[in-house]
């Protein structure tokens, strides 16, 4: 075993080092790149990007941000029949918000449709490229199998004048769409079917963000990734698994043009799979087009937009991203994980509030008519600096109206008729009776007071124990809100992983369930949109971005304990 082998079997060993990680430590002590470690994130504008990606932007801005390095952005725009401007401004946004900055200004690949030209020229006149006028589907038939060797295309051995003549018909728009194709000639019978002279350029007539009418090839991502890399100086490429078998024509286009400086190499790790989501683009495209959900910033998508939308915070999803770590092996990660890191960070840094979803009148009969009082409650006992607020109390009162039962068993430690609960930060109250109307709903209950036991004023009664607490928000003081209660959008752990059915089989019905007229306390009236709560006893709430001073509106981001592991 070679000194170098050895140095990495102990980093391999170092659990703090993800195995990427290794091979830069390596590197770096080998020398390799001068020393330099420069890495990118390279989407393709053609849709919003979602918690897999959020994954990918973790580990290269990370890697960025520990060697004290740079990461570029660089927007694979290479389908102008796909790609939106919209889709670039919402990826900037997501990235920034992840808390990460790029290195320089945005890259983008149409930035380098020149020099890509100029190479592919080059190629020709090599006698390594060839301009084929066959269809799709016949070159598609030829490709061969990965035990049978391909047919070489009628066009293999065309001139190489022919070739540039026919590829400037290309690029200057004398051709329709699917004519021809410049392919790569390097091997027909390879046991890499990647290799078997993969296409470089197609035609595409249409207008594109950024370039316009100049072109009307474009290149394709196999050839535009590893040249676009090797232009800007990165180190290390890091792709997701699936692009394992195309390394060797990364690096064989490389190879063609490679001049000297930084030869970029490429590494893979496994792309995030998560229980009960589905994260193809196509088929997150597809729930918005059928209007099963309202937008790409669905709190229900997997969308870093909409992750934002419902609540989630950056910490929590690179914490999530930390927690998962970086590995070589396919596997898919419960989706309860991505929740406990977001309750986990809400816990610490949300501030407890009362909210009343499903109200019921508490009216308390002894307690002065027109008084009101503003008692002290604890903004978060997790955070000493969090201070405290005032909320008001008065008469009548909201409950929650399953907090209350006229009969119950000795395990129901809630407001019944003749036994004692507390009031979250208030008093000590007994049931005593009940209002209904013709149907025999309850529309008011009527308790008691113990005008000694209010909480923190250190009388005897106020240190009586009882066994249950409710919260509450004063009728008066009240204000009205409407609240969104989320939950997994599927109600199946493998959503796309059944052959026979269609993924949208399995959209959970009760995946939103809106609610019109919950009562929360008066703190509240000055919230901004994306604010988070925890709504005590409830679980965590953000404010919705369709949220005005009003109509306010709050999303539900997650309960405060996993409710799918009791039903499972």
């Amino acid at each position: 075993m070679s000194h170098n082998e050895t140095n990495h079997s102990a980093e391999e060993n170092n659990s703090s080092l993800n195995f990427i990680e290794s091979i830069i430590e390596d590197e770096l002590k080998e020398g390799k790149h001068g020393g330099v470690v420069h890495t990118r994130f390279p989407p393709e504008p053609n849709g919003y990007l979602h918690i897999g990606h959020a994954k990918s932007i973790c580990l290269n801005f990370g890697l960025a941000q520990k060697y004290q390095a740079k990461c570029n952005l660089r927007f694979d725009d290479t389908n102008p029949s796909k790609e939106e401007q919209e889709y670039v401004d919402a990826i900037k946004e997501d990235v920034k918000w992840l808390g990460f900055q790029w290195d320089g200004d945005v890259k983008y690949t149409s930035d380098y449709f020149d020099q890509l030209y100029t190479w592919a020229v080059k190629l020709i006149k090599d006698g390594k490229a060839y301009v084929d006028e066959q269809s799709a589907e016949v070159i598609a038939s030829q490709k061969g199998t990965p035990t049978v060797a391909g047919t070489a295309s009628p066009f293999r051995d065309r001139p190489v004048e022919e070739n540039l003549a026919m590829f400037e018909k290309m690029k200057n728009g004398e051709l329709p769409e699917g004519a021809a194709v410049l392919r790569a000639k390097i091997d027909m019978a390879s046991p890499n079917m990647h290799m078997r002279d993969p296409l470089m350029y197609r035609i595409i007539n249409k207008s594109h963000h950024r370039t316009g009418d100049k072109w009307h090839i474009y290149p394709m991502y196999d050839y535009a990734h590893g040249q676009s890399d090797y232009i800007e100086g990165i180190t290390n490429s890091i792709c997701t698994l699936e692009f394992e078998v195309h390394r060797p024509l990364y690096e064989w286009f490389l190879e063609q043009i490679y001049d000297g400086g930084i030869k970029p190499s490429q590494r893979e790790f496994a792309r995030l799979n998560l229980s009960y989501t589905v994260m193809s683009k196509r088929k997150l495209m597809q729930l918005v087009e059928i209007g099963a959900v309202s937008g790409w910033d669905d709190p229900r998508m997997p969308t870093i937009s909409g992750l934002r939308r419902r609540g989630y915070t950056p910490e929590s999803i690179r914490n999530f991203a930390k927690t998962i770590g970086v590995g070589r092996r396919e596997n898919v990660i419960d989706v309860a994980l991505l929740e406990f890191s977001v309750r986990e960070h809400l816990n610490k840094v949300a501030d407890r509030v009362m909210a009343v979803l499903d109200p019921v009148k508490l009216v308390i009969d002894n307690y002065p008519e027109g008084e009101e009082e503003w008692l002290d409650a604890e903004n978060n006992p997790e955070d000493e600096n969090s201070g405290s607020r005032k909320v008001p109390f008065s008469k009548v009162l909201y409950i929650e109206r399953e907090d209350f039962k006229e009969e119950a068993n000795r395990k129901f430690f809630r407001l019944t008729l003749g036994k004692e609960v507390r009031l979250k930060n208030a008093y000590i109250i007994k049931g005593e009776s009940v209002v209904k109307d013709a149907d025999g709903n309850i529309t008011e209950i009527h308790c008691t007071y113990d005008a000694d036991s209010r909480s923190g004023s250190g009388t005897e009664a106020s240190q009586r124990k009882v066994k249950g607490t409710l919260h509450w928000v004063s009728a008066a003081h009240a204000l009205d809100a409407e609240v969104r209660l989320y939950d997994r959008l599927f109600n199946d752990e493998a959503p796309d992983g059944h052959k026979e059915k269609d993924f949208k089989d399995f959209l959970n019905p009760d995946s939103l369930t809106v609610i019109s007229n919950a009562k929360i306390e008066p703190s509240l009236a000055e919230v901004k949109p994306l604010d988070s709560f925890q709504f005590q006893r409830m679980g965590y709430f953000n404010v919705d971005k369709d949220s005005t001073a009003e109509k306010l509106i709050f999303n539900r981001t997650v309960g405060l304990r996993d409710s799918w592991a009791k039903k499972k």
